[in-house]
């Protein structure tokens, strides 16, 4: 593959995650709550059975001190509440409340929509080998957001 091609490629996976996080954004929204990508960055991490502010930091890539003022803010609005940590009485687990669900269900919702979009321009065979080959050379771990 000569740099001009694989420029191009890189350019266009650039342009479809950026445009897939802004349709998400904007599906949430329709869907009457709030479209923060950072908000749904975190609730993937607190959604895998609650996390602590540490543990939302790491995942986003971002300090413990940003990641607490992202925490407080969720739970201000009401998307997440604070427990007991059942194996640590020093920290506090993070878990979604229903309007913390409902949100991240509206954002599955509007991917979705994305997806069957592109799948009636390529087709549902054409799609799914696509998932298939990105998910082969997809780095593992956190989905972060580009800061």
């Amino acid at each position: 593959m000569q740099n001009s091609e694989a420029l191009s490629l890189s350019f266009a996976l650039l342009a479809t995650a950026g445009e897939l996080v802004r349709r998400i954004n904007d599906g949430v929204v329709a869907r009457g709550h709030e479209g923060k990508s950072a908000y749904g960055f975190a609730f993937t991490r607190i959604a895998a059975g609650g996390a602590t502010v540490s543990e939302v930091a790491v995942h986003l890539g971002v300090t413990k001190q940003a990641a607490s003022q992202l925490v407080d803010e969720l739970v201000r609005k009401g998307y997440v509440e604070r427990r007991p940590h059942p194996r640590d009485a020093r920290a506090r687990l993070l878990v979604l409340t229903e309007l913390g669900w409902a949100n991240t269900r509206a954002a599955e919702e509007a991917a979705a929509d994305v997806v069957r979009e592109w799948s009636a321009v390529l087709g549902e065979a054409e799609v799914a080998e696509l998932g298939r080959q990105l998910l082969r050379i997809a780095p593992k771990g956190p989905i972060r957001p580009s800061w």
